[in-house]
């Protein structure tokens, strides 16, 4: 049932709606975008599953309902966030209804290279919120 459930999360959140619509982000937006997601990056290196659930979206808590779940899957899922050797920026976008969406670009332990689409909402409180990350081998990389 974990499997199905962390499948079905995986698809989900890879629905990125990166379209035309899309623009470029204001450096306030960007910043903060920034700070939320290395914040989540420094919980994984520190193993403080509360803190990187701090960083989640009220739509991904619900999905994952403990601080603990939610690192269990990322640790299955998303290995190559959770520990890797370099983590890197690329291009954002602020997208038309709201929402950010900041590329980076990961080496992970073994050294192999990776591309994730981390996704991000702005909640009731201002404060940005990782709605997803979208996580794939890098263009030209052994799988």
């Amino acid at each position: 049932m974990r499997t199905l459930v962390t499948l079905m999360t995986l698809l989900a959140l890879a629905q990125v709606p990166l379209d035309s619509g899309a623009r470029a982000a204001g450096d306030g937006d960007r910043d903060a975008a920034r700070a939320v997601i290395l914040r989540q990056q420094d919980a994984f290196r520190h193993d403080d599953a509360a803190a990187a659930y701090a960083e989640a979206a009220p739509a991904i808590r619900s999905i994952f309902p403990s601080a603990d779940t939610f690192i269990g899957m990322v640790r299955q899922g998303y290995a190559p966030v959770y520990r890797n050797r370099r983590f890197e920026f690329g291009t954002d976008e602020a997208m038309p209804d709201g929402s950010f969406a900041q590329g980076v670009r990961i080496q992970d332990q073994d050294g192999a290279d990776w591309e994730a689409l981390y996704t991000l909402e702005r909640g009731e409180d201002g404060a940005w919120r990782i709605t997803g990350c979208r996580l794939r081998k890098a263009p030209g990389a052994s799988a």
